[in-house]
């Protein structure tokens, strides 16, 4: 946990070179190191002041604005003065230098926004959105990060949270005060709320997952035999020549990697080498890096030539007879892709067995090939993302709905009321979670940590 009495420093926007660069300080010292920096000079809250930045010695660093935002009112919570001056590295740096020089210490990954959620001026996923607003890949993942940044994902989490307290209330004073005579087993009423927190929390993570995919996309591995065709799916859906395409079987060596995004969701591409036994040295170890790209897909696109009939799409055997093995212990969702139907005649599109025939080379049968990606992810279209989302607001909210369906069983076999409560109470704590009302400290650590240095 960070030390609100340290004054922290650091370099504010991105690295490189630019015509203007931000110095941030945050904490008690952060007025009295930028007037020692100034020259001397009080600055008045929120007013932006012309001022020479100096070092320890006196020698001038370079000119610009000064601007005080005190305490409570600022991004932390603490007294915290922006810097502004040009933006050179070498600049740049020696202004750290001469705020640390002057008292500040080099703020960590994410600490200034670490110390306003930790300040109350935001809670957990807004900070969280923070980082996804910087990182936004797409229009719509930025819209929905900033929904996010704006309370948007919080307000449903939080509405949630005050239905489960008004219900444990109701519960926990039957259980309590038995003389009141409140028989809540059978009166319907914490039926029906249970049954309202239920759907609110499934339309909630119905519309987080949404959120995640806007935000992460989908990993899709392409696997094959080679020469089945891997090289050119993956330059036909970037829409360029990504990977080196030959006649000549195992062209691909190493793993490619390309970013695309379909109607808004993000697709991260990774075309691999073909599966085959070798005893080439180099091969051996493309097919190696393509196992190990293997195991973190969200979705393994395996690319077979059509002209190669008959084809089961679920004997990954007859599919890929030396990987057979690896793939099975994987279980992971796999979609078959005849490939070459300029060549073959068949007609492209899904089958009913499960594949999906196109021609990678002409084009024909993609469009609605990426019509079936974004439906085996689920994902309903950038509108229907109304914030971000990330795997462990996912986790929260099925370990929320799984003890809320865990109460609706206790209710209906008249268990003990006792066992309805802690069920409900766990859901209260697997929400709070995701805002941060409850959370551990190492978790905090692990999200701040990713941020950038100057957030």
């Amino acid at each position: 946990m960070p030390n609100s009495a340290d004054t922290i420093v650091a370099i504010a926007t991105a690295p490189g070179r630019g015509g203007v660069g931000v110095v941030r300080l945050s904490g008690p010292a952060a007025p009295g190191i930028s007037k020692s920096i100034c020259g001397d000079r009080e600055l008045t809250p929120r007013l932006a002041h012309f001022a020479r930045f100096r070092d320890a010695a006196g020698q001038v660093i370079d000119e610009g604005l000064a601007i005080y935002f005190p305490a409570p009112h600022s991004f932390t919570g603490e007294d915290v003065v922006e810097l502004q001056g040009h933006g050179g590295p070498v600049i740049l740096d020696l202004l750290v230098k001469a705020c640390i020089d002057a008292g500040a210490r080099q703020a960590r990954a994410g600490e200034f926004s670490q110390r306003a959620f930790l300040n109350d001026k935001m809670d957990l996923t807004q900070a969280e959105a923070i980082a996804d607003l910087i990182d936004a890949g797409t229009e719509a993942s930025a819209r929905a990060a900033l929904n996010s940044l704006q309370g948007a994902f919080s307000s449903e989490v939080n509405q949630l949270v005050e239905d489960l307290i008004g219900l444990r209330i109701y519960v926990e004073a039957a259980i309590d005060f038995p003389e009141e005579e409140i028989d809540f087993l059978s009166d319907g009423k914490v039926a029906g709320d249970l049954h309202a927190v239920h759907q609110q929390c499934l339309r909630v993570l119905d519309e987080a997952r949404q959120g995640r995919l806007v935000r992460e996309g989908m990993t899709l591995v392409i696997a094959g035999k080679p020469n089945a065709g891997k090289s050119s799916l993956m330059n036909a859906l970037a829409g360029f020549d990504a990977a080196i395409v030959t006649d000549i079987a195992g062209t691909t060596r190493d793993v490619l990697r390309e970013s695309i995004q379909i109607d808004g969701m993000p697709l991260n591409l990774i075309d691999t080498a073909g599966l085959r036994d070798s005893a080439d040295v180099v091969e051996q170890e493309g097919i190696r890096r393509a196992f190990a790209e293997i195991k973190k897909a969200d979705r393994l696109l395996v690319m077979v030539d059509s002209r190669e009939q008959p084809i089961d799409s679920q004997d990954i055997h007859s599919l890929l007879p030396q990987s057979q093995q690896q793939l099975e212990d994987l279980a992971l969702p796999i979609t078959v892709i005849l490939n070459k139907a300029d060549l073959s005649g068949l007609p492209c599109g899904p089958r009913s067995d499960g594949c999906f025939v196109l021609s990678a080379s002409t084009g024909e049968g993609l469009p609605a090939f990426r019509d079936h990606l974004k439906q085996v992810a689920g994902y309903q279209g950038e509108g229907q993302s109304r914030f971000s989302a990330r795997r462990r607001h996912i986790t929260a909210l099925e370990q929320a709905l799984q003890a809320l369906e865990n109460g609706r069983a206790q209710l209906h076999s008249h268990a003990a009321g006792e066992l309805l409560a802690e069920d409900l109470r766990a859901a209260q704590k697997a929400l709070e979670e995701i805002t941060g009302a409850f959370t551990a400290d190492d978790l905090l650590g692990r999200i701040f940590s990713s941020f950038c240095i100057g957030k």
